[in-house]
């Protein structure tokens, strides 16, 4: 049985200097009170254009991100390879809504794609679909409303952005993964999805779609996705997660007055995520699967389906994938038990990543037990080097 606790393993490329960055940053992060006081510094001191970008790339930039662009991000792909572990460029700049950042945002998502192209090291590549669509036109279209005139063309040039990247991950032989948004967006991002499937997952898995277990619909989504590939003669790739918008969509819902699509309990989640990963590992190799968790009770259920299923630990079709700067106890022993691990390592413009940031920040605040695991395994380190 895999075990999760050797943390001379988990954090072997870390210094003590990093070791103790680490420990400082989720210290910070375990504190609700810090967090949002922290937040409206941010916001204060980039609005006053104060000069604290030094100050952020130092600390919760270099923790949790690869560097500024791909070129910075190289040094990060190379570490975590030494460990066996590979790497998921995430370029993470959303919610741009003019053309011509929209733009740019795909040509980004394509160099990401390209980097993939013959290096091992980095097997797939990641895109938000809110990067190059806008999202009063998700949001539009999830709720079955007309375009108008404009508005069509603008749809019609994203869905061409979408074709590129899609097509070229085809041609680079390099899978993307298209990430899960809020459930104002999800279901014409569903539909979207499925087209690349079709058109591009005939002989082998080339689109993946992420699906958001604290969601009550996403086990049967699941189990419905899989049918509709069978019956149109393609393969199904899922990227399993719990899910990110979570505080959001509950407080959408009531105040809109529509039933939270979000499981009550973290049980009730727990339960259908655990599910789905044995549906997928019921039906492999049909479905390709990336399992993205920072659950050790998940991650060990896994490789026990896959024991029990006589699949290797090394089959090219599954995937662990988990968060560069989170789960290193997860990611580094499951690779070197010969696991597949990729850890998302997202890059981009210091401005530019800083929603990101600030949601891992508050997510890490929110998942009760997550920030007292990661301090405890640092503990643990930290008096380990010292003997």
């Amino acid at each position: 049985m895999v075990s999760f606790e050797n943390t001379e393993i988990a954090f072997s490329d870390k210094s003590d200097a990093e070791l103790n960055r680490a420990y400082f940053l989720f210290k910070m992060v375990g504190s609700p009170t810090l967090v949002k006081l922290g937040k409206i510094a941010l916001n204060v001191g980039l609005g006053l254009k104060l000069p604290i970008k030094g100050l952020i790339r130092k600390t919760v930039f270099n923790h949790f991100c690869g560097g500024e662009s791909i070129t910075e991000c190289e040094t990060t792909i190379a570490t975590l390879h030494k460990s066996g572990v590979y790497s998921l460029l995430d370029y993470s700049s959303e919610g741009k809504e003019t053309a011509e950042e929209l733009d740019l945002s795909a040509l980004e998502i394509l160099a990401a794609n390209n980097t993939g192209i013959g290096d091992k090291r980095v097997p797939f590549s990641v895109f938000k679909p809110t990067a190059i669509f806008p999202n009063r036109l998700l949001s539009k279209k999830n709720a079955k409303l007309e375009f108008s005139d404009t508005e069509q063309v603008e749809w019609e040039a994203a869905k061409a952005r979408m074709n590129t990247i899609c097509a070229k991950a085809k041609k680079n032989a390099v899978p993307i993964l298209i990430d899960a948004e809020e459930t104002w967006f999800q279901n014409a991002i569903d539909d979207l999805v499925e087209e690349q499937m079709q058109l591009h997952n005939k002989e082998t898995v080339v689109v993946y779609n992420t699906l958001q277990l604290y969601r009550k619909d996403r086990l049967l989504f699941l189990k419905s996705s899989f049918e509709t590939a069978k019956n149109n003669g393609y393969k199904l790739g899922v990227k399993l997660v719990r899910g990110a918008y979570m505080e959001k969509e509950r407080e959408r819902a009531k105040q809109q007055g529509y039933p939270s699509p979000i499981h009550n309990t973290k049980e009730d989640t727990d339960r259908d995520y655990d599910a789905a990963l044995k549906f997928c590992i019921d039906h492999h190799p049909n479905i390709q699967l990336v399992a993205g968790t920072h659950n050790e009770n998940s991650s060990r259920k896994l490789t026990e389906l896959m024991t029990e299923k006589n699949i290797s630990a090394s089959d090219s079709n599954i995937y662990f994938s988990q968060l560069y700067g989170m789960s290193d106890n997860i990611s580094y022993n499951l690779a070197a038990d010969h696991f597949n691990v990729v850890k998302y390592v997202p890059y981009g413009p210091i401005l530019d990543v800083m929603p990101y940031l600030i949601r891992r920040a508050e997510e890490n605040t929110a998942v009760a037990g997550q920030t007292g695991r990661e301090l405890s395994l640092l503990i643990k380190e930290k008096a380990r080097r010292r003997t």
